[in-house]
């Protein structure tokens, strides 16, 4: 009685309020107190109309919903709207947007999924997105844009010019010439008595929300609220919480209040949607018991589930509160004078001053808020504060005032940032002129850095970062604290463009807090090198890792600032340099000093050995600092101001010896000196090479021993190098290379390895000059190398390149200004990629030590260039490209490359060299050493080349390397060393490389005596002489490649000689396969002369035997693959038939299921496949005992894999001979067949009528003409079709088992005929061999199978074929003519031709023949009964005959005479249209009747194109006029019965037409709901390619059951569409997925390309993706051949994990 009395109150008091609303109004207007009054209002009303009931709020049902949002609208928000506008609201509202002049701001809010577009030439940073109506309206849909599909939250930047470098407007929201001016105040646009009302409504509900929202009294009400009469009503609220999973909370609620799974699951899924829902109602001690049980079920693992228990009335408040929340967000929408007035409202200060605005409040208890709450205001404040660009300066402001609460609230907190007001900071921060304000009133960048500082605890005595032992807890926390990494990029993502004072000071304030940060990074994580044993525990390696990555951006992002100010540039490099004397204080004092001398030079230093002592990888402030005096040579500040700078007071070889170590230690590791130190050092070496982190790490090390070098004597440095490689002693020792015989063979390897990188590093520091600030090089430059280097290895997709350059901060690489210069783009096929391959003319920019080379790719491209130096025949030397020149500032680096040092090293390599006894030498060493040299050369031919005269060369090496050496063991100057080597034979491979140097050498020789005799530039005799050497190498090169010409012709006639012989030997084996060839080229393998029945040879896959096929013979089987279909079919509404009633015998034309057989063509004797078969089962017995991971075929459903090609398979067909055939005339052959179906009826009734004095019918039936093995076969086939068309058991007595073998082979045929015909495929010989073996066995099992079954059954289903033919006025229940697909009843009709016969004729087996005819005569009826002839055609036969004509009206009218059809005047239009529809029907009986009686097919149908009818016609032995057929038989018509009507010739089915651009798709998907959860945007949505349905897969609200068992949405969906197959494109990842029945999927490349030629699985790139045809095309081949769940079978074969996946979850 409760429910119906509230309701008829309600009725009562709506009848009254109708009235009393205006009433109202004036009451409310003339109140002294407004707010007691609405209060008095809300606390009668609301908990009478909210959550009165079990269901708590939300997710009750419809008409609930639909009932309480009247109600809130009529007696709760109606009254508010008239106060508030003084008038009608309909009108008033409608008045006010008029009167309102927009602004140009979009601010549309994204929905979960919706495509958002950001311009990648225009953007000012890539969280600038445009919603995808503002995108198609704007200038950048013709540029470089990127797709992504949104999380929820944000909004459309359309209309912010800060957001766009150009084009901030689209079409819609361009500011016209009426729109308001900014500055004005939209307020003085309302009547000031509104602007007040406005005033006190707008605060006293928001103060209503927010008391409401942040109240947390379980039992009581804010004072004012309290009801009036307080029941014993209470709810439990389950709260969501991202710790516990969906399983352990469906659990828990179903023993908590015992409710079922189903409901437990949509409790489940309202609480992770909303934040929390009732899952009990009733009164305190009940909701009490069930919160007990819950905290107790889920604290054993974590903290326990959160659950209140709060009085209905405030449940009821509450959930009016976020209706008036989202009330005001769709008032504000109607004027921004309204939208401002809201602002101030809500950040006017309280009485309590500091942070006691209603907007502060909100923002403080955000943590403390649900889900659902935290959404809703988080929407107003963007629909309001965000909006206005007054409010937004001041909300801003107090943002990041109370920045570090908020920050501290969200790392305790544990709902995903997007919840969490902390995210507004993107909408802020990424504001540059707001985060500029930011920065100079708030010490924005500095607060950031320091609540980040504050929140990373865990340091060692040094005071640095220690996460050693991190425990899950901390990891959490760190994983929330980096998303403050990501606001200080924010802050930074684009740099001023002019600076002021204030803002110069903070930003170096906030770099200040920066190097305090990087200071605790600085030696991090130290390794010591593990000697003995191998170390005990892993060090924690990745915090430090993620830490580097984060920071990476922003260091860069920081050097770009500094860039823009020489001032601040300045002071950065001091503060830099004095927070690095800092952490290097204790470097030098404790170490030894040494002192080095070698090559008559001396150098101090100290004893330090990375192989003993702490390492660290982690040095930020030194690289740093290598930045920013990159940048002062960049800037040229040090040489306009050198004044400025500490320059004096940096001491080179303290700057670069921590890069340094950094350095060796990678070398060491290459080495194996660190083997015992286990993986994580692994790792964190791979990660300081790696594109992530190696513009601060890596690049930078290198650059500060650059830096390092160009100041110091490059003999000292080069020495210190040598200390710290641990090498000095090899290179100062006289008796080197005794020294070696003693050493082991291990250090000699370790040496060796580390003079390689020691060479190696050399190189770089010299070489590596593509970076603006070392060389005189554009960004442009240092782009297209690494593009160049990259190519070099192999043609690469754009996506590959893409991931090998690194980002900047906008997510951008260069890629694109470069790529088209350097590359070329080869299109990609149906499958593969598009790639990109590098033009010739850059070949000659490669570099073989690049120093972003892994080992592996060094290797790679070194092959690579010489195999194309070789094709192209040139020499195959790598010589060192030309270098760019040095900057100013590190000019002194060329002297490395002639100092004594060096020289002495290089000297000691070419000497191992030339006596290559010992063990102490290596190739690449040499090789190394020679790019040393020749890049002395060409930086002397440079030097040469630019002089003016002789005077200004410091630069000699030419004279240098022709002087005798003075290392410890005298030598030959290293010319001599060289000259000696180019003929070594040992050396063959650098022979190229050594004859470029000395060329180089003779050359430089000349160029100086030119220079010195006389300026002017001559031919010289020298380069005559290198034309003629020149040539001799050519003509040396000819003669080579002739003789290995003629050696390869020689060598591959012997092969083809032996290859005869071998042919010769093994006739058998050949024989085989040789006829295979011929039957796939011919399609008659099996006819002889005289079509006398041929021998057909075959072998078993399994024990090699050859046997014929004979049928008395042993069974030979064919793998095949038996499924469900539902391709051809017309009429996808239809459920699928109960298999125990279902009569399977007349297939209805729309084929809406059909069974489809496949095979792989592999032959095996029957009994060796069921012996394979018994194995296979054994082996997953024993797989289940062991708790394997599941197979990809199912043994249960008696699946397997083909022993020889892996496919998938479920049966096998039996092969069976063929034949022999017998014929009397058509007109006897029916009266017969007639008098012979009469006896048979009436022997069956008289046995039925229980006289049992029957003898044998009067027929003479032949007995089984095959072998008993045989007849095992065909019955298991059968079976099987059996067991999967119906899905029942199998059955042996069931009637129905041979008429699914009929069905199969019926709808195998149609299939294929169907392809042939779209692909424009000729009938006969195009197939290739399995299927042409495939349909053979098919066909004349069908036609065999009666042979395994009763004679009864046999007989009556012939009855009942034959009576639907030549009707039986007796019988009652013949079906409908058009409801029975002709070639299904001939195919199950033909194999009781010769069951009938007694006349031992042969010849063309006649009674086919017959059949044949009473079939098409009934097709033709079916096909004039459903013909429309409207459209008439022009281009009429020339040829046709009358009598066609005759024939085809005669029939018609004939037809006209039983049924109400429509008058037709042309006869030869009919023909054409009865020609065009009956021909598929023919071209499958021609098919089947070659299959059944192998007759070979004539020429015509052996290729495409006309002249098919009359073919096949004669070989069908039919009149070319069909009608003729019709004029020896009378067709007595029943009467149309209802259904779907199809017409013939059916249309082939389609995949659905898909969109060109896929953003299309996305933005469909993101409009589409999940049906089940009331519109719920779907995480999932999913398209059937089939029939166009989008389902929400993967998600509990729409599982279903199928056979008692839960599934998805998509794999239910199969059921009723494919038959348990589907193909599905997953729209939000862009994959499409293949599934078959529950267990058995895979993923398939999307037919969407972006414009370089690739897909985008999981659109991570973002790139435009459009329709690619073929691939599409490819899709729906596989398809239409039933070949998905082969494709299925061999991806889980290849891919393990595809078959752990859940699919019938999706």
């Amino acid at each position: 009685g409760h429910w119906r009395q509230t309701l008829s109150q309600r009725a009562i008091e709506r009848g009254s309020l109708s009235i009393s609303v205006k009433d109202n109004k004036a009451c409310w207007l003339a109140a002294t107190d407004l707010q007691k009054e609405v209060y008095h209002h809300l606390a009668v009303y609301v908990p009478r109309i909210l959550c009165l009931g079990p269901s708590g709020g939300s997710g009750s049902s419809n008409r609930e919903e639909e009932r309480e949002e009247l109600a809130c609208q009529l007696l709760l928000l109606a009254p508010l709207e008239w106060l508030l506008l003084g008038e009608d609201p309909t009108s008033g509202l409608a008045q006010l947007q008029e009167k309102n002049q927009p602004s140009p701001l979009c601010g549309h809010v994204f929905k979960v999924g919706e495509p958002t577009y950001s311009c990648r030439e225009c953007a000012a940073d890539p969280t600038c997105v445009l919603c995808m109506q503002c995108f198609l309206g704007s200038v950048h849909k013709d540029h470089r844009y990127r797709m992504t599909t949104s999380a929820g939250g944000g909004f459309c930047d359309c209309g912010d010019c800060e957001a766009w470098k150009k084009g901030p407007y689209c079409q819609k929201h361009t500011p016209g010439d009426g729109s308001r001016d900014t500055e004005e105040d939209p307020v003085s646009q309302l009547p000031a008595d509104q602007v007040a009302r406005a005033h006190s409504i707008f605060f006293i509900i928001l103060k209503y929300a927010v008391d409401l929202l942040t109240w947390e009294r379980e039992e009581l009400l804010p004072p004012g609220l309290e009801p009036l009469d307080k029941a014993d009503t209470y709810y439990c609220m389950l709260f969501n919480d991202e710790v516990h999973t969906y399983e352990q909370v469906i659990y828990t609620l179903q023993k908590a209040v015992n409710c079922s799974q189903k409901e437990a699951v949509s409790f489940a899924t309202t609480v992770d949607r909303e934040g929390r829902k009732s899952v009990r109602y009733g009164d305190f001690q009940f909701c009490e018991q069930a919160k007990s049980v819950i905290v107790r079920n889920t604290s054993r693992q974590s903290k326990p589930l959160r659950v209140e228990v709060m009085h209905s009335s405030v449940v009821a408040h509450q959930c009016f509160a976020l209706k008036t929340l989202g009330w005001l967000g769709q008032i504000i929408q109607y004027s921004d004078g309204l939208r401002r007035i809201l602002c101030q409202v809500g950040l006017q200060q309280g009485p309590e001053g500091e942070n006691s605005s209603l907007v502060d409040r909100l923002m403080l208890n955000d943590s403390k808020m649900w889900k659902g709450a935290r959404n809703i205001y988080h929407q107003l404040l963007m629909n309001s504060l965000l909006m206005d660009q007054e409010y937004k300066k001041i909300f801003a402001i107090q943002f990041a005032k109370s920045y570090e609460k908020l920050q501290s609230d969200y790392v305790t907190d544990d709902h995903d940032r997007e919840f969490s007001i902390t995210d507004l900071s993107v909408q802020i921060f990424t504001v540059p002129s707001l985060a500029r304000m930011l920065m100079v009133e708030q010490d924005l960048m500095s607060t950031i850095i320091r609540t980040f500082v504050d929140h990373v605890r865990h340091r060692d005595l040094q005071g640095r970062f220690q996460f050693d032992r991190y425990t899950a807890q901390q990891a959490f926390k760190f994983g929330r604290v980096q998303s403050l990494i990501g606001d200080l990029k924010y802050v930074l993502i684009s740099h001023p463009s002019e600076w002021t004072c204030q803002l110069r000071v903070k930003f170096l304030e906030g770099l200040d807090a920066f190097l305090d940060l990087l200071k605790c990074m600085q030696g991090m994580d130290p390794v010591v090198r593990q000697v003995g044993q191998h170390i005990e525990m892993e060090p924690e390696w990745e915090a430090a890792f993620t830490l580097q990555m984060k920071l990476t951006p922003i260091i860069s992002m920081i050097q770009e600032w500094c860039c823009t100010d020489e001032h601040v540039l300045i002071e950065a490099y001091k503060k830099c340099l004095s927070t690095l004397s800092q952490c290097q204080g204790g470097l030098p004092d404790g170490e030894q000093p040494i002192s080095l001398s070698l090559a008559g030079h001396c150098v101090e230093t100290f004893r330090y050995q990375v192989s003993q002592d702490k390492v660290s990888i982690h040095l930020p402030v030194c690289r740093l600092l290598a930045g920013l005096h990159i940048l002062l040579s960049r800037t040229e500040v040090a040489s306009r101001v050198p004044e400025q700078l500490p320059l004096g007071e940096l001491s080179p070889p303290i700057l670069i010896e921590l890069p340094l170590r950094c350095l060796v230690l990678c070398a060491q590791v290459h080495a194996g000196m660190w083997r015992r130190n286990g993986f994580s050092l692994i790792n964190q070496i791979y990660y300081y090479h790696n594109v992530k982190c190696r513009v601060e790490m890596f690049d930078k090390d290198i650059n500060m021993l650059q830096v390092g070098a160009s100041m110091m004597d490059p003999n000292h440095f080069l020495m210190i190098v040598l200390s710290r490689f641990e090498l000095f002693h090899i290179f100062t020792s006289a008796d080197v290379r005794k020294r070696y015989r003693e050493a082991n063979k291990d250090v000699v390897q370790q040496n060796n390895t580390l003079i390689e990188e020691m060479l190696h590093l050399i190189i770089m520091v010299i070489g590596e000059r593509y970076i603006s600030g070392v060389g005189q090089v554009a960004p442009f430059d240092e782009v297209r190398r690494e593009i160049i280097h990259q190519l070099s290895i192999r043609p690469m997709a754009h996506s590959e390149l893409v991931k090998a350059l690194p980002e900047n901060g906008n997510k951008e690489t260069g890629l694109e200004r470069v790529i088209d210069t350097v590359a070329l783009q080869v299109k990609p096929g149906v499958t593969g990629r598009g790639l990109y391959e590098l033009r010739p003319e850059w070949n000659k920019h490669f570099n073989l030590y690049f120093h972003h080379y892994s080992r592996a790719d060094q290797s790679k491209a070194e092959e690579a260039q010489r195999k194309l130096r070789r094709r192209n025949g040139e020499d195959t030397a790598l010589p060192p490209p030309l270098p760019p020149p040095l900057a100013p500032l590190f000019a002194s680096l060329v002297n490395l490359l002639q100092c004594d040092v060096l020289l002495a090293i290089k000297g000691a390599v070419l000497q191992w060299a030339v006596e290559p006894s010992g063990g102490g030498w290596t190739e690449s060493m040499l090789q190394r050493v020679l790019h040393l040299v020749g890049m002395a050369l060409l930086e002397e031919q440079q030097q040469l080349e630019n002089s003016s005269g002789d005077d200004d060369i410091m630069f000699n090496y030419t004279s240098k390397i022709t002087r005798p050496g003075e290392s410890p063991s005298p030598s030959g100057s290293i010319l001599a060393l060289l000259e000696t080597l180019q003929n070594a034979p040992h050396l063959e491979v650098h022979k190229d490389l050594i004859t470029w140097i000395l060329k180089m050498v003779t050359n430089i020789k000349t160029m100086r005596e030119r220079t010195s005799s006389t300026s002017s530039i001559t031919m010289s005799p020298g380069a005559g002489q290198e034309e003629s050497s020149r040539d001799k190498d050519k003509a040396e090169r000819k003669r080579k490649a002739e003789m290995a010409r003629l050696r390869r012709e020689k060598i591959m006639a012997q092969m083809s000689e032996m290859q005869k012989h071998f042919i010769n030997e093994n006739k058998e084996l050949f024989q085989q396969s040789l006829e295979e060839l011929e039957a796939s080229t011919s399609g008659i393998a099996q006819t002889r002369a005289g079509g006398a029945d041929s021998r057909q040879l075959v072998t078993c896959i399994l024990c090699q035997e050859e046997q014929e096929v004979r049928a008395s013979g042993r069974a030979m089987v064919l793998a095949s693959f038996v499924q469900r279909s539902t391709v051809l079919s017309k009429n996808r509404r239809r459920s699928l038939p109960n298999p125990e009633r279902y009569d399977p015998l007349f297939q209805h034309p729309d084929l809406s299921l059909g069974i489809h057989t496949a095979s792989c063509g592999h032959i095996m004797h029957a009994t060796c496949w069921q012996r394979y078969f018994e194995a296979v089962q054994v082996k997953e017995q024993r797989r289940q005992q062991r708790l394997r991971g599941p197979t990809s075929y199912n043994v249960e459903k008696g699946e397997f894999l083909c022993p020889l090609c892996e496919c998938l398979s479920n049966t096998v067909i039996p092969l069976l001979p063929r034949t022999p055939l017998n014929h009397p005339s058509l007109e006897a052959w029916i009266n017969r067949t007639n008098q012979q179906i009469a006896t048979l009826n009436s022997t069956y009734r008289k046995q039925s009528d229980g006289q049992s004095s029957v003898s044998q019918p009067m027929l003479h039936f032949r007995r089984s003409p095959f072998s008993s093995s045989l007849s095992e076969m065909i019955t298991a086939f059968s079976l099987s079709t059996y067991k999967v068309a119906l899905k029942l058991n199998p059955n042996d007595t069931d009637p129905r088992v041979p008429v699914m073998s009929w069905s199969t082979c019926a709808y195998t045929i149609q299939s294929i005929e169907r392809l042939l015909m779209d692909e424009d495929k000729p009938l006969f010989g195009s197939l290739p061999c399995r299927q042409d073996d495939c349909l053979r066995s098919l066909t004349r099992f069908s036609s065999a199978c009666w042979t395994t079954t009763p004679l009864k059954t046999t007989h009556t289903h012939f009855i009942r074929l034959f009576t639907a033919l030549v009707s039986d006025p007796q019988d009652e229940n013949t079906p409908c003519l058009l409801s029975i697909d002709m070639f299904h009843l001939l195919v199950s009709v033909t194999p009781h031709g010769p069951l009938l016969d007694q006349s031992g004729k042969s010849g063309v087996d006649s009674a086919h023949l017959h059949l044949l005819h009473l079939v098409i005569v009934a097709h033709l009826v079916q096909i004039l009964l459903t013909s429309i002839t409207e459209e008439v055609c022009m281009d009429q036969d020339h040829e046709r005959s009358e009598e066609e004509e005759e024939f085809t009206c005669q029939l018609y009218s004939t037809l006209r005479n039983h049924l109400v059809l429509p008058e037709v005047t042309s006869g030869w239009q009919l023909w054409r249209a009865v020609k065009a529809a009956i021909l598929p029907f023919l071209r499958a009986a021609a098919l089947f009747f070659h299959y059944l009686n192998s007759t070979a097919p004539p020429a015509e149908l052996l290729v495409a194109g006309p002249g098919q009818w009359e073919a096949l016609c004669s070989y069908l032995s039919l009149p070319s006029n069909l009608l003729q057929v019709y004029s020896s038989q009378r067709v007595r018509q029943t009467l149309l019965g209802g259904g779907v009507i199809v017409r013939f010739p059916r249309e082939s089915n389609r995949l659905i037409e898909l969109p060109e651009d896929y953003s299309v798709l996305i933005n469909q998907a993101s409009s589409f709901t999940c049906p089940r959860s009331g519109g719920d945007k779907s995480r999932a949505p999913t398209l059937c390619l089939v029939c166009g349905a989008i389902l929400c897969s993967q998600s509990y609200c729409c599982q279903t059951e199928v056979d008692g068992e839960d599934v998805g949405a998509c794999t239910a969906h199969t059921f009723t569409c494919g038959a348990g197959l589907g193909l599905f494109l997953r729209v939000r990842e862009s994959q499409v997925l293949f599934v078959a029945g529950k267990s058995k999927g895979c993923f398939y490349p999307p037919p969407y390309l972006d414009d370089y030629g690739e897909t985008d699985q999981g659109l991570k790139r973002g790139n435009p993706l459009h329709l690619c045809h073929e691939r599409y095309r490819k899709i729906e081949r596989l398809w239409r051949q039933h070949g998905v769940a082969e494709v299925i079978g061999h991806a889980q074969e290849a891919n393990q994990t595809l078959v752990t996946i859940d699919w019938q979850h999706l």
